[in-house]
């Protein structure tokens, strides 16, 4: 009789160990609303989810951490060393101050041509809407320099 209850209790602990082990290998491969598949074989975290049984072994290997990536220079280029910005912010505080000084010469031109337009009359234009048509290629082009000259300084303002 000794013999028969070893039997049975080697039959049930292999009966017992065999289903916690078949319980065990049970993967489930289970997809979020991204679309990204994540496996699990806790049966508890694939309640109320879009989950299937993977009939073979999954190998699943941890994900590295994500890495911050390296914030690029302003313009898209690798830093500078100091000396070599500083050259290239003096080269650029140059350039947009010959630039703004055109742009103001090119302004006070605009407007000399707007004033002697304004104290010529010609005798076709009695009617004040010809005058404001004729002047009104001046006015654009002082409009257009003075926008110029503002964005220059703003930008020479910005300057480090």
């Amino acid at each position: 009789m000794d013999a028969v209850k070893q039997v049975m209790m080697w039959g049930a602990w292999a009966l017992l160990s065999s289903g916690t082990a078949f319980a065990q290998s049970v993967t489930y491969r289970c997809v979020d609303e991204n679309g990204r598949s994540t496996y699990t074989n806790v049966k508890e975290e694939v309640a109320n989810k879009k989950c299937v049984v993977v009939s073979r072994e999954v190998s699943v290997v941890p994900a590295p951490p994500p890495q911050a990536a390296p914030k690029p220079a302003a313009s898209g280029s690798p830093k500078a060393d100091g000396r070599t910005q500083n050259a290239r912010d003096a080269d650029r505080r140059r350039i947009l101050q010959s630039e703004l000084e055109n742009e103001e010469k090119a302004l006070a031109s605009a407007r000399q041509k707007l004033v002697e337009q304004e104290s010529t009359r010609s005798g076709d234009e009695r009617n004040y809407a010809r005058v404001l048509e004729r002047l009104k290629p001046f006015q654009e082009d002082v409009q257009r320099h003075e926008q110029n000259v503002a964005q220059l300084r703003k930008e020479i303002s910005s300057l480090r």
